[in-house]
């Protein structure tokens, strides 16, 4: 793959690579890994944690499955396990993450933080500075995705708040919340799902909309919305497959305006392809909010020592407050515009 070498002077240590540089060890880097092996081509991970797929091993809820069905999920060259259900859970992906390495004979560099890279235009390479080596190749791939840190919201007075604060990433299961009054901020999937899953808990969520949200089923009559919708675009312009898509949730959900929960005016492939804003496959959330155990809240106005005022008025007390508040990329901290 390469040859390192240690500068006496400075002790940096370097290694070339005769092939391209991958950042991030989750489905997408190690894709890319096979499908270069596979033509021949080799390749080196640098991945910052110590393992494979971290933001499902180190930053996802216990109760977190697919969303699609499993044929959509699947790394090239490899299927999932025939015994695998439609919607596989959290450990079943890690697993298969984990033979799809092994099978391709994947070995990242673990515990390598890409501080800097750039493009040395005299040279013609690519310079990877991570925290204790420097890489050198002609090619670099950015596979570290959309979700490399968590996205913390200015909320005014969270600082004063008694109880616990957490992000999702920090989340994993609902039963250290039992008869807690929880604040969820976020009502995306994983404002969803956390929501419910402290409802299994007997926790009582309080869940926070701050912007609109499409809020579609995850099947119907046992076929998946997304695979519905994935058929239909091969006919019809994407419009005409969004006003199906609302006709249809609109029969199968019922008008989630009157629960608190407004619709955005753009279409849901719309605005996920204008925005990146993925709309929410109901997996059973949708069902506690209309019985009442979920509750619905306004923005929230501030947070208080003992709870939250909200922008409609109200005023209530937590126990506890989860931020589902998504993720970022953190790319642009570290891939340099080229200069040299």
């Amino acid at each position: 793959m390469g040859s390192c070498k240690i500068e006496c002077g400075s002790q940096v240590k370097w290694l070339w690579v005769h092939g391209p540089i991958i950042v991030g060890a989750g489905p997408s880097g190690l894709a890319v890994a096979a499908c270069l092996k596979e033509n021949g081509v080799p390749s080196l991970i640098l991945e910052r944690t110590g393992c494979i797929a971290s933001l499902w091993q180190q930053k996802s809820y216990n109760r977190l499955k697919l969303h699609l069905p499993k044929q959509f999920c699947e790394l090239p060259l490899l299927q999932f396990p025939e015994n695998f259900p439609k919607y596989p859970t959290k450990h079943q992906f890690i697993s298969y993450m984990e033979s799809y390495a092994k099978h391709f004979s994947i070995q990242p560099k673990f515990n390598q933080v890409v501080q800097r890279a750039e493009f040395d235009r005299v040279r013609g390479f690519w310079r990877v500075q991570t925290q204790d080596f420097l890489y050198f190749s002609r090619w670099l791939i950015v596979a570290s995705g959309e979700n490399a840190e968590p996205a913390i919201p200015e909320i005014q007075g969270i600082e004063k708040f008694q109880g616990t604060v957490m992000h999702t990433s920090m989340y994993k299961s609902g039963s250290g919340f039992k008869n807690q009054r929880v604040l969820v901020v976020g009502c995306g999937n994983s404002g969803m799902e956390v929501s419910l899953d402290l409802c299994r808990h007997k926790a009582i969520p309080h869940m926070v909309i701050r912007n609109s949200v499409h809020i579609l089923p995850r099947e119907t009559l046992g076929i998946s919305t997304f695979a519905i919708a994935m058929a239909l675009l091969k006919w019809l312009p994407l419009r005409l497959v969004d006003k199906f898509l609302l006709l249809l949730a609109n029969f199968t959900l019922g008008n989630t305006d009157k629960l608190g929960l407004r619709r955005p005016k753009t279409g849901p492939i719309e605005l996920k392809n204008a925005t990146g804003k993925t709309p929410v496959l109901d997996v059973g959330a949708l069902s506690q909010i209309k019985s009442g155990k979920i509750k619905v809240m306004e923005g929230v106005k501030e947070i208080t020592k003992n709870g939250a005022k909200f922008m409609d008025g109200q005023e209530k007390e937590f126990d506890s407050i989860i931020l589902a508040t998504g993720y970022k990329s953190n790319v642009p901290s570290w891939l340099k515009v080229c200069t040299l």
